[in-house]
């Protein structure tokens, strides 16, 4: 908490003073015309992370020589050792001082893009940034005092991803490639699954996005039996969704072990990866492997595919018009063409007793799904 109080007193009021300054020599701020030095700031969840790739590769076309950072959660720092698109990643947590003077290190800045929390203006700021973007309609109104320029959410429903590169003007960038994100990050070698084998990933964030351990049985049941070695997958502290899924210990298990790079490995090495929406299919999406998500309290359009990954073999599982999906509101901004649930397991008022928008998915619609993306129909 005091490292999060320091980093935050330094951001701040280093902002405040170039804003002060600023406004003293009634410099006029202008847009850059060909920025030298670009930021991007956010500190977002994997899957959002990953969902930025559109703007790197946008950026990255419109102006070629110029020297991009991108701020990221230390965890997943690594991911961006090949420097996809010529982009520096730079491990950054608010919560820690420690990793602010590298940010404050990269000015001066031209532009600063901002596609979460607007909050993260004061640090674009701080460090020197002489133009910054981001979206409208994030409250607190303090969060947006330093920005320059707001642009609103389109109106036309689309992918998070596609949305997100509408920071910047011009043509929308070229489809993902496996091989544009420049190579496989580094990590640490671990036993893999006998080939050819699938990965399940049964974790999620939340308790409403898991699929009934039941039915990864039945399906991890019959991928083996169509001559698939199953291998299991959760995140940290999910080890018991594993127990639940496999009690007689049947299939390989990577219980929360594995770092992203190392989770990159298994997932790139797999005929087929299952999961629910999570960081894990968005992963899954940058190694190129086939990929079936399994929506029910997430949008399968806002975090779906889109047009920058439509060549991706990637299958989303949903049911479109679930009747209780229907909050509007994304990276807490209120969007009126979203349709998602962000509520909580419980019994309070407004909250859910069950994830029924997962528990209509059946074997059946997943297996399917399934066989598409192997091209065969031994699983169905």
């Amino acid at each position: 908490m005091a490292s999060r109080a320091r980093s935050r007193s330094i951001v701040i009021g280093l902002a405040l003073a170039r804003m002060a300054l600023s406004a003293l020599t009634l410099r006029r701020r202008r847009p850059p015309v060909t920025p030298k030095r670009i930021l991007i700031a956010h500190h977002l969840l994997l899957g959002d992370t990953i969902m930025l790739t559109p703007l790197l590769a946008k950026c990255r076309a419109r102006w070629p020589d110029a020297d991009i950072v991108m701020t990221c959660p230390v965890a997943y720092a690594g991911l961006y050792s090949a420097r996809p698109y010529g982009v520096r990643a730079l491990a950054y947590d608010p919560r820690d001082a420690s990793t602010l003077a590298p940010v404050l290190a990269e000015r001066p800045i031209d532009l600063a893009l901002l596609p979460g929390d607007n909050r993260l203006s004061w640090l674009a700021r701080a460090a020197g940034a002489r133009w910054i973007v981001a979206f409208d309609g994030d409250t607190p109104p303090h969060k947006n005092w330093p920005i320059d320029e707001l642009r609103p959410y389109p109106d036309a429903p689309m992918a998070w991803g596609d949305l997100v590169a509408g920071l910047i003007d011009g043509p929308a960038p070229a489809p993902y490639q496996p091989g544009d994100w420049g190579g496989a990050p580094p990590a640490s070698r671990f036993g893999l699954p006998p080939r050819p084998y699938v990965v399940l990933h049964v974790g999620a964030s939340s308790p409403l996005k898991r699929w009934p351990p039941q039915r990864w049985r039945r399906l991890g049941k019959r991928l083996g039996d169509a001559g698939y070695s199953v291998a299991l997958s959760a995140g940290p502290g999910e080890a018991a969704l594993l127990d639940q899924v496999d009690h007689r210990g049947l299939w390989m298990r990577f219980s929360g072990t594995l770092s992203i790079p190392e989770l990159w490995y298994l997932l790139a090495g797999a005929e087929l990866v299952v999961c629910p929406d999570t960081g894990v299919a968005h992963l899954a999406r940058l190694t190129g492997v086939p990929t079936v998500a399994l929506f029910g309290p997430g949008s399968a359009l806002l975090s779906g595919p889109g047009e920058f990954w439509r060549k991706s073999p990637f299958a989303a599982v949903t049911i479109p018009d679930f009747p209780c999906r229907d909050q509007t509101v994304t990276m807490k901004r209120n969007v009126a063409w979203v349709r998602r649930c962000e509520r909580f397991t419980g019994d309070g008022p407004g909250q859910c007793l069950a994830p029924l928008c997962m528990q209509a998915l059946t074997d059946d619609m997943v297996l399917h799904a399934a066989a598409a993306q192997l091209g065969t129909s031994a699983t169905a």
